[in-house]
């Protein structure tokens, strides 16, 4: 099969699109997949690193608010649409897929008006604009929750499907009793609390955390609590966790990255964290209740639709960012640890979310689009 790939931006299009590109090379080791994206992005650096040939077109997104800028974008937008064109025509995929951001409109707008076979994923509970526009000259949209289905057209050409979002697999062949072990270290403990605010950390986050560590895990030599400070955050939060003492609790550890997050979570008992899209779906597959501050940073607000979708369900406590402090982490994360009926409950309202064999629904539905 010979696939054109395209999602760009940020991780949670970047990565879904290797996930979905990762499927198709496990079950046809002989297709061809190439992909289209920005040279200035994340796809610029991750792509080439996973051995993919990117092809780069230029074009940006449209600001929100009224601006004379959006005329350029606009015309960019056009103008790569015709170098979409060209080079679909030359490269001759079979289908075309797109993982959302800006770059997925003009590459997949080319392939819908070429007649290939094009397909979406749409990893968020609200679809992007890209996505939106495209809904209806797609041939399919892949949805990551089943609630986006509402939100999109129906009737018309495109196909739609809930088939969850690929994770790593580590989260489904981890040991999760080998991991409690290994980090218990012979001690008394009963619970892991796992928290982190990204890859390179969220201060708001971070200063929650410390205030919970101080006012609340200190007293608690049972729970383990494991935080991440995100690369750019680390120093700053060690000199105050230091200041507070904290450093002399053994039941407190602190690391500036998590390499090896499919054990900890795997391990942990409730997580502290942001609620991106590949978060939501590595909660769920594991069935981990968790608590959820939202970024307000995230275009159409979506990490609050995806945790609002969780918390609705009683499979997470949802805090929003501005009220995300010592006091409210320490309140969520006790009436949790003190009830173990509820975090039982959590924990199988959380699993109850997940989809089952995600990556065979995704190879099969672009099969599906691929024969008509």
């Amino acid at each position: 099969m010979k696939v054109v790939m395209t999602g760009g931006g940020t991780a949670g299009h970047v990565n879904p699109a290797l996930s979905i590109a990762e499927i198709i090379k496990t079950r046809e080791p002989d297709s061809h997949i190439e992909f289209i994206g920005t040279a200035d992005r994340l796809e610029a650096k991750l792509v080439p690193k996973a051995g993919y040939k990117l092809n780069t077109i230029e074009v940006y997104g449209l600001k929100r608010s009224l601006s004379p800028k959006n005329v350029a974008i606009m015309y960019k937008a056009y103008s790569s649409y015709r170098k979409c064109r060209k080079l679909l025509s030359e490269i001759k995929p079979d289908v075309v897929i797109g993982t959302g951001g800006y770059v997925s409109w003009p590459v997949c707008r080319a392939s819908a008006s070429l007649g290939i076979p094009t397909v979406l994923h749409e990893a968020n509970a609200a679809p992007g604009m890209a996505v939106k526009a495209l809904d209806g000259k797609a041939d399919l949209i892949m949805v990551n929750f089943a609630e986006t289905l509402e939100l999109l057209k129906s009737g018309g050409k495109t196909k739609k499907e809930h088939v969850g979002m690929p994770i790593n697999h580590g989260f489904y062949t981890v040991d999760r009793i080998t991991e409690r072990e290994k980090l218990f270290e012979g001690k008394e403990r009963k619970y892991v609390l796992l928290s982190f605010g990204g890859s390179l950390g969220a201060e708001k986050i971070n200063e929650a955390v410390l205030g919970m560590m101080k006012n609340y895990i200190t007293k608690h030599p049972e729970i383990l609590c494991i935080h991440s400070t995100g690369a750019r955050g680390y120093d700053a939060f060690m000199e105050r966790f230091r200041a507070e003492g904290l450093d002399k609790y053994d039941n407190i550890k602190v690391y500036g990255y998590i390499y090896n997050m499919p054990e900890l979570m795997s391990a942990s008992d409730v997580v502290i964290s942001r609620s991106g899209a590949s978060t939501m779906s590595e909660l769920s597959a594991i069935g981990k209740p968790s608590i959820l501050i939202p970024s307000p940073n995230v275009t159409n607000n979506q990490q609050y639709k995806n945790a609002k979708i969780f918390a609705d369900k009683d499979a997470a406590i949802l805090i929003e960012n501005d009220k995300a402090s010592g006091e409210s982490l320490t309140q969520a994360a006790d009436s949790l640890f003190s009830d173990p009926v509820k975090l039982r409950d959590m924990q199988k309202m959380a699993f109850s979310l997940s989809v089952q064999d995600i990556e065979g629904k995704i190879y099969n539905c672009i099969k599906s689009a691929v024969l008509g």
